[in-house]
C-alpha cells in the first residue's frame, strides 16, 4: 500500500510537471519576452518625459509624468493625416490581396490544366523574391505609369508582392474542401461562381483572415516602397511620417518619442487582437 501510494504521488508529480512545463523554458521565454517589450516600453514612457528628464536620466521614470507631448500630437493635423493615407493603403491592400489571392487559389486548387504544377511553382518562388532587389525597375515602372507621389503608386504593387504568400496559404484550405460538396451543390443547380462565394469562401474563412490581418500588418508597417514612391508630405504614410517628424523635431526627443508609440500602436493592437486567428489560420494551412 505504501509503495503504491508513493508511485501514485510520483505519478501526480509527473503530470504537473508535464503540464506545467520545464522552470527554465518559462525564464528563457521570459527573458526573449522582456528583450523585445523594453524597447517598446522604453519609447512610450520616454513620451511622457520632458528633453530635460530625458537629458539628465535617460532610464529614468517621469517625474512628474507630462501628457503634453502626446496631447500635441493628437490634436495636431500631421498624424491624422498620415494614419488616414496608411489605413488607405493598408486597407486596399488587404481588400486587393484577399480578392485576387482567393480567386487565384480557388482555380489551383480546384481545377485540373496544363500547367497548374508550374504556376503554383512560380508563386511560390514569388516568395524567395524581396522587394529591396526589384525596387529599381519598380520604381522605373511606377514612375512611366505615371503614379509617382500617389497612393495606388504604392497600394499595386504590395499588391502583387503579397499574392504568393497568400496563395501558399489558402490553397490548402480551398483544396481541403471534399469533392463531394462540390457534386452536391452541382446537382443542386449551384454554378461554379455560386459554389466559389456559397461554400469556398466560408469554409476557408480561418485562412481569409490570417491573410488579410498579416497583409494588413506587413502594408501599415511598410517603409521602403513608400520611401522610394511618396515624396509629397501630404501622401506620406506613418512610417514615413515618423522619419520626418523625428528630422523636423530632432532637438524635441520626448515629442518624437510620442509620435512613434502613437504610430506604433494600431499595429499592436490590430496584432494583439488577432494573433490566434493569425496562428489558427496557419496551422490550418499546415496542415493541408
Amino acid at each position: 500500500m505504501a509503495a503504491t501510494a508513493v508511485a501514485a504521488r510520483r505519478a501526480t508529480r509527473a503530470s504537473r510537471k508535464a503540464a506545467w512545463g520545464s522552470p527554465g523554458v518559462y525564464f528563457v521565454a521570459l527573458l526573449l519576452i522582456g528583450a523585445m517589450l523594453a524597447p517598446i516600453v522604453y519609447i512610450v514612457i520616454g513620451g511622457f518625459r520632458t528633453n530635460a528628464q530625458i537629458t539628465t536620466d535617460p532610464a529614468g521614470w517621469p517625474s512628474p509624468w507630462q501628457f503634453g507631448n502626446y496631447l500635441d500630437v493628437l490634436t495636431g493635423d500631421v498624424f491624422w493625416r498620415q494614419v488616414v493615407n496608411s489605413s488607405i493603403v493598408a486597407g486596399c491592400t488587404t481588400a486587393g490581396v484577399v480578392t485576387l489571392g482567393l480567386m487565384t487559389s480557388y482555380i489551383l486548387a480546384r481545377y485540373r490544366f496544363r500547367g497548374r504544377g508550374a504556376m503554383y511553382s512560380l508563386f511560390a518562388a514569388g516568395l524567395m523574391f524581396p522587394l529591396t532587389v526589384a525596387i529599381t525597375p519598380l520604381y522605373i515602372l511606377v514612375r512611366t505609369l505615371g503614379l509617382m507621389n500617389t497612393l495606388p503608386g504604392v497600394i499595386l504593387p504590395q499588391i502583387g508582392f503579397a499574392i504568393p504568400m497568400t496563395i501558399i496559404i489558402l490553397v490548402p484550405f480551398v483544396r481541403a474542401i471534399p469533392n463531394e460538396i462540390q457534386e452536391a451543390a452541382s446537382m443542386d443547380g449551384c454554378s461554379r461562381l455560386g459554389f466559389f462565394w456559397r461554400m469556398v469562401l466560408p469554409l476557408s474563412r480561418p485562412g481569409v483572415i490570417t491573410v488579410a490581418i498579416l497583409t494588413f500588418i506587413t502594408s501599415w508597417n511598410s517603409y521602403l516602397l513608400p520611401l522610394f514612391i511618396l515624396n509629397r508630405e501630404d501622401t506620406f504614410t506613418l512610417p514615413l511620417g515618423v522619419q520626418a517628424f523625428a528630422s523636423q523635431y530632432s532637438v524635441d526627443t520626448a515629442k518624437v518619442l510620442a509620435f512613434t508609440s502613437l504610430s506604433m500602436l494600431p499595429a499592436l493592437l490590430f496584432f494583439s487582437l488577432f494573433q490566434r486567428r493569425i496562428v489558427g489560420g496557419l496551422t490550418g494551412a499546415v496542415k493541408g
